[in-house]
This record gives C-alpha cells, structure tokens and sequence, in this order.
C-alpha cells in the first residue's frame, strides 16, 4: 500500500466493454484495481461518451476509434490537455503509445511510466504493414519510451526487447505482469455443469485457445496438430475463441483437412461466458509463433482451474513456469503442439490440478496484487523526479 495517494493519469486505447482485447481488458482491470492500491484514477481512451457514464467520469472517451486517425489524434491530444489543466496529475500512466504521442508537449514535467504491451510495429509488420506505417509507429513508440522514467513490461523476454531494440536502458524497466479478476473466472460449477450450460459434449476431450485471429497466434499450427492428434486421440475437440481476419482461411483449412468434427470455430465469445467456456475445458493451450509479451489468456484459464499448454514465446514460459515446467512445449510448430496435447489428454504429462492452477492465478497475478506492484513503480517514477 503506498503511504500516500498518488494522483495518476491512464491513456489506453480503448473502453473494454466497448472494445475486446488483451491489452483494453489489462487497462480495464488495472484502473479498477489501483484505487485499491492508493492510486486515484482518472484516464482517456478512445470510446464513446458512455465510458464517462460507466466510471463516474473518471474515464473519458475522446471520440470513437472509428475515426480518421489524424481526427483522434487531435482529440486525444485536446482530452490530455483538458484533463492535465482540471486535474494536474503526480503520473502520467501510457499504456498505448499513438494517444501518448500528441500530448507529450503538454504532459511535459510531470512523471511518466509507459506500460510497455509489446512492439506495436513488429506486431504490424508480423501482420503485414507497409514498411512506412511501420516505422512511423516505431517513431511514435521510441518518442514515448524516451520520455519516460519508467517502463513496466510483462516479462523479462518483453524487457529484453525494449532495450535492445528500443534502447530503454536497463535500470528503468521493471518487470510487473498483466493482471485478472481471479474471482471473476473461478466460477462455482464443475467442468460437466459448464459444458451442460454451454451445449458442450460431455465425453470428449477438449481442448481450448482463445486468440485473436490473426497470424502470428499460431493458429495454423494449432489446426494441423490436430490432424495429427486425432490418430491418437479420435474424439479430440478444439474450440477456438475469438475473431479476426484469418476467420475464413481457418475456415477452409478446416474442412480441406477433414476436420470438422474435430475443431469448431466459435466467433467472439463474451465474457459473460468465457469463464464457463475455461472451466469446460480440459486443458487451454496458446499456440503463439511471434512476439507474446505475456499470454494473459494463460492466467484467465488457470484462474479458471484448467491447466495451460504454452509455447516457449516471449514470456508465454515465464506465466507458466512456477506452477509447472511441464506446461511449456520444447518448440513452436505442429508437432510439438500435437505432442504436447496427446501426452496431457492420455495422461502421460502430469496437469497441475484445479485447485493448484487457481491458488497460483490468485497468488500472482490477481488484480489487487498487481496494483501493489504497479503502484510502487509509480512512486519510483514520481520521487525521482523529485530529486
């Protein structure tokens, strides 16, 4: 708890119950969580006037992400300047660079800690950006890092890349990971009354990955593995959570491998059904081939007491490996995964329990936790400023 309330500042990206995503549900959780910890909030996104409606107006949208980007730069840019002059903050708090950028003029002089979510143009051009895009979101991104006295990333594996590639000296990375409402997740029902309640067969084995579509989630390898678990495991289910471009090429990679009993494509789930959909699951796993700083879908599933297979990505290895070592897959790629799936669902690959894979999620990386952790880096940034 910090002795002190420190008066903080949040620019995200979006409002989360507007917009789904790994790092809007990280910002949705964390401003929820660090008054708890002895940090008012106030912050902008990019949403509708009903996120001013939702928090009381302690957070506002400047105006839909629907918007031409110059039109939300210029809005985010007036929101930062309207709030600095209304309520002078002790931090600013960055969680996405671009609506940082405009408003580095007039956040100048205050502390600030950039919450560093991953390389915003490598994941660009991994999605494949022009390489002009790409530099300029790597131009905003450095111009942001360099400003700030602290950066919080996920892992080790994240800080490693924002000083080799962004040259953030060591000394101002602190590592804190993504945060959940654990209780959220640790619904009181057992994995055959959530699968009664979702439809879910009850007999077969499944497996789970909630992801966005895109390319380097791993996707692709994930749908192969199962062509080949099936020798080994017939009845295999694989439910893939989520939306996104590679929708209709997923799609037909499916039903040209003959697998259309065996993986089901299911859309955007929401979340009033995500905790129910991991506790139907016998184990999640999170294929991913490039750039993960953290896999917060790794904790929601633990916190739901189902086990989680990882790939040995970005700091995917290091959400795992205090409960279990055995959950990190040797390589990336079909095989490997296909592996890894036959030895759990046989029983070949000792599975931490339920009970175990929730007291880890709550122990570590529970909202209320991290909040400490996030707060403490606060005052780090604001009493240097001091001398």
């Amino acid at each position: 708890m910090t002795t002190r309330s420190i008066k903080s500042l949040q620019i995200g990206m979006h409002w989360f119950p507007e917009r789904a995503g790994g790092l809007d549900r990280m910002y949705y959780s964390l401003v929820g969580a660090l008054p708890g910890a002895g940090v008012e909030v106030r912050g902008v996104v990019a949403g509708s006037p009903r996120v001013a409606e939702d928090t009381g107006g302690a957070i506002n949208g400047f105006g839909p992400a629907s918007q031409s980007l110059p039109l939300r730069l210029m809005a985010a840019r007036r929101a930062l300047r309207r709030e600095i002059r209304r309520h002078r903050p002790d931090v600013i708090s960055s969680h996405f660079a671009l609506y940082t950028f405009p408003g580095l003029d007039v956040t100048r002089g205050i502390p600030q800690v950039s919450h560093f979510q991953g390389p915003w143009a490598d994941e660009s051009q991994v999605e494949g950006a022009d390489s002009l895009g790409q530099r300029m979101k790597r131009y905003l991104e450095q111009s942001v890092y360099e400003r700030s006295s602290r950066l919080i990333v996920l892992s080790n594996a994240f800080g490693q890349i924002l000083t080799s590639r962004y040259g953030i000296p060591p000394e101002r990375v602190r590592v804190v990971p993504g945060c959940v409402n654990v209780e959220q997740f640790n619904l009181p029902m057992s994995p055959a009354d959530a699968r009664l309640k979702l439809q879910l067969p009850q007999g077969r084995p499944i497996v789970l990955a909630v992801r966005r579509l895109v390319r380097r989630m791993g996707l692709e390898d994930l749908i192969d593995a199962v062509a080949l678990l099936k020798k080994r495991v017939p009845d295999v289910l694989l439910l893939i959570a989520g939306k996104g471009r590679l929708e209709g090429e997923l799609q037909r990679r499916i039903d040209e491998a003959g697998l259309s009993d065996n993986v089901k494509l299911l859309g955007f789930v929401p979340d009033a059904h995500l905790a129910a959909l991991y506790r139907a699951a016998t184990i999640s796993v999170v294929p991913t081939v490039a750039l993960e700083g953290f896999g917060l879908i790794t904790v929601e599933s633990l916190a739901s007491g189902t086990p989680v297979l990882v790939t040995p990505v970005g700091g995917l290895p290091e959400a795992v490996a205090g409960l279990s070592q055995d959950l990190v897959l040797p390589s990336t790629g079909a095989s490997a995964i296909a592996d890894g799936l036959a030895a759990a669902l046989r029983g070949a690959l000792r599975l931490p329990d339920a009970e175990a894979c929730y007291a880890y999620a709550r122990e570590n990386f529970d909202n209320a936790v991290i909040a400490k952790r996030v707060a403490q880096v606060y005052e780090e940034a604001i009493a240097e400023r001091v001398h």
